[in-house]
């Protein structure tokens, strides 16, 4: 009996011990933009709140992103009263750019055998040229940040310096052996196994032991919210959300109560101005792309023999290329994407076009004018006042204009009509 309650009470002493030590799996892929920065901070702030949270580790895979949302995930970083392993993992990932400046300011700096890391000279946004003296100022202000931040971590200032200045980009082992990062691990539990017992020493000067065998690894994903807003804010979904959307509604105000197309065109047109929001939008380029399906319509309803069509083309292309300007590729719209669009905007014009011109070549086969050209039957003598002819199955008062009358019988040809009565002459007269 005294046996059970010892066990009992030894379990109660050793249970929130055998919790404390759980590892927070955190995930940054693809570009970093707010969306992101927001995502890591509500995550960090979750983990701090938990009593048992001895690591927070953080695995890049990433081009790089926005400077703001950067910063701000690296504020988060240096606040959390929880240790940070930042590790670019799995293999053949990278953490350029901004994600290069995240790396190196963790408490705890990992990558992978074939990753690499650097490329962080940074890039302006917007279409105008910067002139020599701010891009001067805004190099020498990134340097100074990642050298702050190398040198707060006790790493390699030089080799940080020249991935911002030199834009220089480096391996996992030239990492390694020029002080950038502190461990190379295969995956996660090889990395958990070389930071068991490691006593880390924060940025406030608190020291942590790692005890972190046989702890739990709790991922903390992206939520659902926050995954739709990611998805949206892919650069080549967001301009196809806009360019569906402008034809939905044009669809539904030329043909009203067709319903479905202005429906989805509505849809389509917020979730693309919702993505525009994170996205850095050029409005001149958004003009532009409303300017060219402007001039698609005209085109279509105006016939301008091409000219519209070719014009609108133009401000399409100029106005997709335009719309997204951000610092790094991944963030714009594919060129192959604008092509394909522009072709097909392209292929359908000159379609319309060319059905247009023959339309207009064709010949007239209702009317009046239908009639000329017809070959008929005399019906009666048709004489320079008076006649019978039978054409399309009905009878019609024919003349002619030849001093000699037409005998009854002939196959006659209607040169013109004039008040329904047919001019005619003999067929091959």
């Amino acid at each position: 009996m005294y046996s059970l309650y010892l066990m009992g009470l030894l379990i109660f002493i050793l249970y929130p011990s055998a919790l404390s030590g759980a590892i927070y799996h955190l995930k940054i892929t693809g570009p970093i933009e707010t969306v992101t920065a927001e995502y890591i901070g509500e995550a960090f702030a979750h983990a701090a709140k938990a009593s048992d949270a001895q690591l927070i580790l953080l695995e890049i895979d990433t081009p790089g992103g926005f400077s703001v949302s950067m910063r701000d995930i690296i504020k988060t970083i240096m606040d959390s009263p929880v240790p940070v392993a930042a590790f670019v993992h799995p293999k053949g990932a990278r953490a350029a750019s901004a994600g290069f400046v995240i790396t190196i300011a963790a408490d705890i700096a990992c990558m992978a055998p074939g990753t690499n890391m650097g490329a962080a000279h940074p890039v302006s946004i917007g279409s105008g040229k910067i002139d020599e003296t701010m891009r001067t100022k805004m190099t020498n202000d990134a340097v100074s940040y990642v050298k702050s931040l190398a040198k707060s971590r006790n790493r390699n200032i030089e080799w940080a310096e020249k991935a911002v200045k030199d834009s220089s980009s480096y391996t996992a082992q030239e990492c390694l052996d020029n002080n950038l990062i502190d461990y190379i691990a295969e995956d996660i539990p090889a990395l958990l196994k070389q930071l068991e017992g490691k006593i880390v020493t924060m940025v406030n000067g608190k020291s942590v032991n790692l005890t972190l065998t046989g702890q739990p690894l709790i991922p903390l994903p992206m939520g659902a919210r926050r995954q739709f807003l990611k998805t949206i804010t892919n650069p080549n979904l967001a301009y196809f959300l806009l360019i569906f959307g402008l034809l939905g509604l044009y669809l539904e105000f030329t043909h009203p109560g067709i319903i479905i197309p202005g429906v989805i065109g509505g849809i389509c047109l917020l979730l693309a101005f919702m993505a525009f929001q994170v996205l850095p939008i050029n409005y001149i380029g958004l003009m532009l792309i409303i300017l060219s399906i402007g001039f698609f319509i005209a085109e279509i309803k105006i016939q301008g023999f091409g000219m519209f069509g070719v014009g609108g083309i133009i401000a399409f292309v100029l106005g997709s290329t335009m719309l997204i300007d951000a610092p790094i590729a991944e963030m714009r719209i594919s060129v192959s994407t604008i092509i394909m669009t522009a072709a097909m905007f392209g292929g359908v014009l000159l379609f319309l076009t060319i059905k247009v011109l023959k339309a207009m070549k064709q010949r007239t086969v209702t009317g009046k004018e239908a009639m000329i050209g017809k070959i008929g039957t005399a019906r009666t003598e048709i004489n320079q006042t008076s006649g019978k002819v039978f054409v399309h199955g009905e009878w019609w008062n024919a003349v002619t204009y030849l001093d000699q009358p037409i005998p009854a019988g002939t196959q006659v040809s209607i040169d013109s009509i004039e008040n329904f009565v047919l001019k005619v002459t003999p067929k091959g007269g």
